[in-house]
C-alpha cells in the first residue's frame, strides 16, 4: 500500500505533545513510519515535500523531516501534468502548496494521502474525482489492516 504524508504529518512527531490530539496524531505517525520501515507500507516523497521541508526555519526539525524521507520508496519529480493537476485542484479552493502535494500524491497513484491539517482535510475529502483516499494519521492507522 502506497502512502503520502504531507509536511505537517511528517512533522507531527516533533510537535508539543501536551495536547491530547497532537499526542495521538504523533503516535499514529510513528506507527505509520514503523510500518513503512518494515515494508508493510510504502512511503512516497515528492519535490514538493523537499521544497516545503527546505523552508522549515528550525534546523533540527528540518533534519528530522529529511531523515524520515530517507525511508521513502520513491521521490516523485515535478512534471507538467502534476503542475496542471495542481492548478485544477487550486482552482477548487485549496492553497497552492496543498494542491501541489495532492497532485503529486494523485499522480503517483498512492492509496492514501495523509494530513493533520483539518481545513485541508475537509476540503480534500470533498473533492470529486480523486482516486486516492484522504485521511488523518489516526484514520490511516485505523484503515491499515496489517
Amino acid at each position: 500500500m502506497r502512502i503520502y504524508l504531507d509536511c505537517c504529518s511528517l512533522q507531527r512527531p516533533f510537535d508539543d505533545k501536551s495536547q491530547p490530539r497532537i499526542a495521538v496524531e504523533a503516535e499514529a505517525v510513528l506507527v505509520i513510519l514503523a510500518l513503512c520501515e518494515s515494508d508493510c507500507l510504502k512511503l512516497i516523497s515528492s519535490d514538493a515535500l523537499l521544497f516545503e521541508i527546505g523552508r522549515i526555519p528550525e534546523q533540527d526539525r528540518k533534519d528530522d523531516a529529511l531523515a524520515i524521507l530517507k525511508i521513502a520508496e520513491e521521490t516523485i519529480e515535478l512534471t507538467i501534468e502534476i503542475e496542471a493537476l495542481a492548478g485544477k485542484l487550486g482552482a477548487s479552493g485549496l492553497k497552492p502548496l496543498d494542491a501541489l502535494h495532492l497532485a503529486f500524491a494523485s499522480a503517483s497513484k498512492v492509496d492514501y494521502f495523509c494530513t493533520c491539517d483539518d481545513k485541508f482535510l475537509r476540503k480534500a475529502k470533498s473533492l470529486e474525482g480523486l482516486k486516492i483516499k484522504v485521511v488523518s494519521p489516526t484514520e490511516l492507522v485505523m484503515e491499515v489492516d496489517i
